[in-house]
């Protein structure tokens, strides 16, 4: 997460089925490139970055911060999921203060339509669960996309609000320990 927390940092890899959630290395660096120039990614996230200035930009070992998961299938880099303070100055809160953990996704598109977003994000919530027992999670997607609404409900979220931000309409939900969780076959 963004700000201190009491949940250790990084946590021991986690293992699902098929993926492992780690802590990001150096050998993921060219994977990062990739999601982040992805016009396809781009779409969901407000624009693709250009390659070369990835390549400048983007440090030795990309994403070693608070809250961020690298998942890993056979080995390489697929996506990575986040968990992030939500700024208290947004839209879409469920605490009156704001800065609740804001659950975040992003996979490159051979990852896409596997299961794996579903996977990844489920084992992290158990993880977030375990870690800060009764503290909420939000989630905010574009409602123009489908899969990530799809997603959201199946991973247990429950429509808090809808409303507009980057020029775009946005769906805002929550989600807590205890309640309806996905699992993938």
């Amino acid at each position: 997460m963004t700000e201190p927390s009491p949940a250790p940092w990084p946590p021991a890899p986690i293992s699902t089925e098929r993926l492992v959630l780690r802590a990001s290395e150096a050998r993921d660096r060219a994977a990062f490139i990739e999601l982040f120039a992805s016009p396809e990614v781009g779409v969901h996230v407000g624009g693709s970055r250009p390659r070369e200035e990835l390549e400048r930009a983007v440090p030795e070992v990309p994403g070693r911060r608070h809250g961020l998961f690298v998942a890993e299938r056979d080995g390489a880099m697929i996506g990575m999921i986040t968990l992030d303070r939500r700024a208290p100055e947004r839209p879409g809160h469920v605490r009156p203060e704001g800065g609740e953990a804001e659950l975040g996704y992003l996979f490159l598109p051979e990852a896409w339509g596997h299961g794996y977003a579903t996977e990844a994000c489920t084992a992290v919530l158990g993880w977030f669960a375990g870690a800060l027992p009764g503290e909420p999670v939000v989630l905010c997607t574009q409602t123009a996309n489908g899969r990530a609404m799809r997603l959201a409900t199946r991973l247990g979220f429950t429509e808090v609000e809808r409303f507009e931000e980057y020029g775009a309409a946005q769906w805002f939900g929550s989600w807590s320990a205890g309640g309806p969780v996905f699992t993938t076959p």
